[in-house]
Formats: C-alpha cells, sequence, structure tokens
C-alpha cells in the first residue's frame, strides 16, 4: 500500500528566488510561481486550464487554429500574472503535442507574440525533470514515477536522497512513451460510451507501448508515484471533492481495486453523464476513460498493488532546474 516513505523537512536557506514554470501540455496549460531556494519551494500562485491543445492531432498531424488560440488566450493571462507577481525568471516548456505538430513552429510564434517564447523538450528531457519534482522532499530507492499526459506518457526509475541540505536524484532507466490520454480516445474509444471491444484495445496498445521499458528494467519498482491531471483527478473522484483540495490530493494513495472500480464507473457513463461526477473537471471528461486505463494498466506492469499521487510534478522539477541555473 501507499506510503510516503522517506519524505524529508528542511528549514529555508536564504537564497531564495521568485520564479514562474509553465506547462503547455497536450490536454492541460499551468502555470507554477514560487519561491525558491536549494531546498524549498514555496507556492506562490498555481493556475490549471484545460485547453486540449492536442484536438485532432492525432487524424491531422496539425495543431488546430482553435486549439492554438485557447492556449495563447491563456499564455496572455498568465502573462499578467507573472508580471503582478515580480517574478524573476520564467520558463515555459511544450510537450507531446507540440513536439508531433507540423505547424509547431507557427504555435511557437503565435506564443511569443503574447510575451512567452516556449522550449519544446524532448521526451527524455521531460522524463528527467518530472523526476525531479517528484522526488522533491522525498527519499529511497526503486522510484518508478509515471507522469500521464494526453500525448505521451513519461516513465523513470530511480532513486532520490537528501544530504546537507540538496536533494539529488540517480536516473535508471527514463522513457517517454507515445501513449496518453488523448491519443487512446481519438485512437481507439469512438463510442459513447466506450464499448469493451474498445476498452480491450486500448488497452492492448497500453501494453504493447510500455512492455519494452518494464522488460528493460534491471530492477523492480518498489513504488511508484503517479503525476499530472489523471492521477490527481481519479484522487479528487475517489474522494468526491467538489473542491478541488491539493492538500488533499498530494500524496494521497489510489490502489488497483480504487483504479479497476473507478475506470468500470467512469467506461459506464456516457460523456454527459461524466461531466456530473463530483471531483471531474467536465473539460477532462472527455479524456479521463483512456487516462484510467493508461495508469490502472501502468500499475499491473509494475507490480504494484498502488500509486502515490503527487502534485509535485514537472512544474516543481522546471523551477528547481532554473533555479539551479541562477545559483
Amino acid at each position: 500500500m501507499c506510503a510516503t516513505r522517506g519524505s524529508v523537512s528542511v528549514s529555508d536557506p536564504d537564497a531564495t528566488h521568485r520564479l514562474a514554470a509553465i506547462d503547455i501540455g497536450t490536454v492541460t496549460t499551468r502555470l507554477l510561481i514560487a519561491d525558491v531556494s536549494p531546498a524549498r519551494v514555496i507556492e506562490v500562485g498555481r493556475h490549471t486550464d484545460i485547453t486540449h491543445l492536442g484536438e485532432d492531432l492525432t487524424q491531422t498531424g496539425r495543431l488546430g487554429e482553435a486549439a492554438m488560440k485557447r492556449v495563447a488566450d491563456v499564455i496572455e493571462r498568465y502573462v499578467g500574472e507573472v508580471r503582478d507577481a515580480r517574478v524573476e525568471r520564467t520558463t515555459a516548456l511544450a510537450t507531446s503535442a507540440s513536439r508531433d505538430a507540423e505547424n509547431s513552429k507557427d504555435f511557437m510564434r503565435m506564443l511569443a507574440a503574447h510575451g512567452i517564447e516556449p522550449h519544446v523538450i524532448s521526451g527524455a528531457r521531460e522524463a528527467n525533470l518530472a523526476f525531479l519534482g517528484a522526488t522533491y522532499e522525498k527519499e529511497g530507492e526503486g522510484i518508478l514515477v509515471a507522469d500521464l499526459g494526453g500525448g505521451s506518457t513519461e516513465l523513470i526509475l530511480g532513486s532520490a536522497s537528501f544530504e546537507g541540505g540538496v536533494h539529488s536524484q540517480v536516473i535508471e532507466m527514463a522513457r517517454s512513451i507515445d501513449v496518453g490520454s488523448k491519443r487512446l480516445t481519438e485512437l481507439f474509444l469512438e463510442s459513447d460510451p466506450p464499448t469493451s471491444a474498445e476498452l480491450e484495445e486500448a488497452r492492448a496498445s497500453a501494453v504493447r507501448g510500455f512492455r519494452s521499458y518494464f522488460d528493460q528494467l534491471k530492477t523492480r519498482p518498489e513504488e511508484m508515484i503517479s503525476l499530472a491531471g489523471t492521477a490527481t483527478t481519479l484522487s479528487a473522484i475517489k474522494q468526491e471533492l467538489a473542491v478541488y483540495d491539493v492538500s488533499r490530493v498530494h500524496n494521497s494513495c489510489l490502489t488497483g481495486s480504487d483504479l479497476a472500480d473507478l475506470l468500470e464507473m467512469l467506461a459506464s457513463q456516457s460523456l454527459a453523464e461524466r461531466t456530473n461526477v463530483v471531483g471531474l473537471d467536465p473539460g477532462r471528461a472527455p479524456v479521463i476513460v483512456a487516462g484510467t486505463l493508461i495508469l490502472e494498466t501502468l500499475l499491473g506492469m509494475a507490480g504494484l498493488d498502488s500509486t502515490l499521487v503527487s502534485e509535485h510534478d514537472i512544474l516543481y522539477g522546471t523551477l528547481l532546474d532554473t533555479y539551479r541555473d541562477l545559483a
């Protein structure tokens, strides 16, 4: 079962910078502003907007004009938040959808006109930053971090330690795999609600995508930390959180039985019915079935019976990495 094994707590060192991180993903666009020191991230402001940048990308290979504008409008608002917070440096990253799209450069130019110039990062870079964020304030070996996105999933196995006021991580194997909630939904889940055959096709595809990663591991995971919107949403649904509460979601636990029950419930509902589920943002309702299936599949392939859910993700990793550049 889940345990917050190896958590560490330290006092804040003096050298602190106010930084911002923006993550432009396939389903969501997010902002985190925080005061960052070598051993502490103190959140100042956080925003998550479901923008569905990857809408129809699987079929067309391109980012749609409406999808790009949704993100650009959010970025314009974020730029104002960052300015008002007197942030020293902002790091903006674009991930799977921007990596895959034929017109990614056009999208980057659109965002630059709104005041942000994101870096389109590789899957390997995304995985490293996710692990850095997920293992912030943790210690342990055999930690499998699963960062579930709309277009890809990053899997990272490694260890984390804390010595002399500094966190350090050692990564054994990291991969970015083109299995994501938006991608599987568009490829396989055509019916509303999805049929059993569609769900099995989607699961088989996920297993094929993840198999080589687990086959190549030299050591087996001892614990799993799940990041991003699928995991945090499922925790909120399990706890029936009508109002999202970071303090209740962070370090919460999802068991294999929880995931099986949640998948059965969500997959049996129409899209309209899912929008009324307590704890589920209606904007995530179209992709939550595929996301749940992916997470359940991963947990089984890892040979574990539960996963910790963490709010410390690639945004935290980006802030810590930016701080190191400033030091």
